[in-house]
């Protein structure tokens, strides 16, 4: 005969509360990136052109390409969130879920932009760059 299985309680608290915690930090960030992400958009533009990782015939634009992937993200669903960041995941130990969105819409839809003529460097490169920027104004 099988024994009856009991939850441990304190365990069950523990990760509700990890959870709970993740999700404020969360929707902190987003909440942070709202009200900087034409900023953003314009620094990342910048050290993305200036450290030779994309080279473009309109930094204009690249900006406002960027500033479209900061507003999808903000409006986006958490499952597109996941979907868009799923290739990327392990590129890092502790990855921040905005800098590999928005290295993961530079590596896969940039890319393909008429005013971009390439993107060089690796993921993990892009990555770094892009975390320096989102570290800056968002915490």
């Amino acid at each position: 005969m099988g024994g009856d299985f009991h939850t441990n309680y304190r365990e069950e608290t523990l990760i509700s509360r990890l959870e709970s915690s993740r999700q404020s930090a969360w929707g902190r960030q987003l909440m942070q990136l709202g009200d900087c992400a034409d900023e953003l958009a314009q620094r990342l533009a910048l050290k993305l052109v200036d450290s030779k990782l994309i080279e473009t015939t309109s930094q204009r634009d690249v900006e406002e390409q960027l500033a479209g992937a900061l507003g999808e993200l903000l409006q986006a669903e958490d499952f597109d969130i996941q979907y868009a960041i799923a290739p990327l995941r392990n590129l890092v130990q502790r990855p921040n879920r905005i800098s590999l969105y928005v290295t993961a819409f530079v590596i896969e839809r940039l890319i393909n932009h008429p005013k971009v003529v390439d993107v060089y460097g690796t993921d993990e490169e892009i990555y770094n760059v892009v975390n320096q920027e989102v570290g800056r104004l968002i915490r």
